[in-house]
């Protein structure tokens, strides 16, 4: 069932993101509101278009939610295994299941830690332009 589902809703998702079908879906908005003169604008023919349009929007809701968590643990995945294999800390496989609150802190320490990272850096090549300068002045003199 799974599995089914799964290829349905690539499928679904691989349709309604075509040019074609926003093209179609553009095209029966506009047959619609042409018609409205032919049923006197009636309750019935307002009636039409937005059950229709309530009906899918409903179902679309579920296929993109279901695309997305798939996308997010797809991607969740693949990031895990760099980390894994690189010299990062694997302490952050799974910092996904966090609350946002302990996301939140460990995301406060990586930006003061790539802070310090960036001053450490600066303060290298200020003291590598400042001693080039100092050999440059030495061979002039």
């Amino acid at each position: 069932m799974e599995k089914l589902f799964t290829r349905i809703a690539n499928w679904v998702a691989h349709i309604t993101g075509l040019p074609l079908t926003f093209a179609v879906c553009c095209l029966i908005v506009v047959v619609w509101a042409v018609s409205g003169p032919f049923f006197n604008f009636s309750d019935t023919w307002q009636l039409v278009i937005n059950t229709g349009t309530t009906i899918i929007t409903f179902l679309m809701v579920f296929l993109i939610q279901n695309t997305q968590n798939r996308d997010g643990a797809a991607i969740q995945a693949k990031l895990d295994e760099l980390i894994r294999v690189s010299e990062g800390h694997n302490h952050f496989i799974g910092i996904e299941h966090l609350t946002e609150s302990e996301v939140e802190e460990i995301r406060d320490k990586c930006e003061r830690a790539a802070s310090r990272h960036d001053e450490q850096i600066a303060t290298m090549a200020a003291k590598k332009a400042v001693a080039q300068k100092r050999g440059s002045r030495k061979k002039a003199a």
